[in-house]
């Protein structure tokens, strides 16, 4: 096999964390030796034993010596709640790594890759290194800047409405993308909406269709309502509410710097239009996703998926890296605000 299909393996390991290991990143690594597997492994809970580790433990010491190691990210050269990963790597007789992204830390990254080489093991980098990246994009962010990385969520119909004349938004899309809204709240490690989004929908926010250690913070963005009030709201019990108030690029920015203090290293936006324009219009959402049902509702009444400010065709806010994906009788689209 390639490198890039044991990568690939890697990929698919490391995704079995998700939702897990917040804040530490997700990490799949293989042991390959032979041109066989013998060993495989994920980071499956933040302060317990890294992929690497895990890997060589199930190949166990002979199989080890010798083989090589594939891993999504580079391997840590410092303490933190495990040791090193470095020191294992070497002490296993690993002959080659091969690596998929470097650490983002810029205290560390490249480090770990040195001190392997010092010690006579090969290395090999890059390999799928975009799709490795990605893997752990709010990672990356939290690491090098301290805030969150943020994620809008909208789910509209195909002429931009996101509640009909009434309000009423259940269901807009179908269940299987509404699975997929689940899975979204598995990765986050917060989940943000307005509070007139509270009041109309009294949501749970919850994970409720896979497994999570705890559930994701809720917080609501309003200028009037208290914690208190806001948890009153909402249709179940779930993770902790807080309330933020923030009304300007700066204050929104002071409350995410924060929240990344406190270890929140995503976010999920599933407020309604105002919210979404706020942050857009302050440059403060980092990816796009938006859920259309081949839906149209063609009333003026309706809202509005987007209730910004006024801009010119010019001016318009521009989605890159775009990825269009089909989910059940509705169509995902998902890019990164340039």
């Amino acid at each position: 096999m390639r490198d890039e299909q044991y990568m690939a393996m890697a990929i698919r390991l490391a995704e079995k964390g998700r939702g897990q290991v917040s804040p530490n990143p997700m990490a799949g690594a293989l042991l390959v030796k032979n041109g066989g597997i013998v060993g495989s492994g994920w980071h499956r809970r933040a302060g317990g034993a890294h992929a690497e580790i895990n890997a060589i433990n199930s190949a166990g010491k002979a199989a080890a010596r010798g083989a090589y190691l594939y891993v999504t990210l580079e391997p840590c050269c410092t303490y933190g709640r495990t040791p090193p990963c470095v020191d294992a790597i070497i002490t296993a007789g690993i002959k080659k790594v091969i690596c998929g992204v470097s650490d983002p830390n810029p205290k560390h990254s490249g480090k770990g890759f040195e001190i392997l080489g010092k010690a006579g093991i090969e290395i090999k980098t890059g390999v799928l290194e975009e799709k490795c990246r990605k893997l752990n994009e709010s990672f990356f962010k939290w690491i090098v800047e301290g805030m969150p990385f943020v994620t809008l969520k909208l789910a509209m119909t195909l002429d931009g409405r996101i509640a009909d004349f009434s309000g009423a938004s259940k269901w807009i899309t179908c269940e299987k993308t509404r699975k997929r809204v689940q899975k979204l709240r598995l990765s986050s490690d917060a989940i943000l909406i307005g509070g007139n989004t509270l009041r109309a929908d009294k949501p749970s926010l919850t994970v409720r269709d896979f497994r999570k250690e705890r559930q994701p913070l809720r917080i609501v963005a309003s200028r009037t309502m208290t914690a208190a009030e806001a948890e009153k709201l909402f249709d179940s019990a779930g993770g902790e509410v807080r309330a933020l108030k923030a009304s300007s690029r700066s204050e929104w920015l002071n409350a995410l710097k924060k929240l990344g203090k406190e270890n929140i290293t995503s976010i999920l936006v599933e407020g309604g239009g105002m919210l979404a324009s706020e942050l857009i219009d302050n440059q403060l959402v980092d990816k796009i996703e938006l859920h259309f049902a081949p839906l149209i509702l063609g009333s003026e009444l309706a809202a509005p998926a987007f209730r910004g400010k006024n801009r010119k065709l010019a001016d318009a806010v521009k989605l890159l890296n775009l990825k269009l994906e089909h989910s059940g009788g509705d169509i995902i689209l998902s890019g990164y605000p340039e």
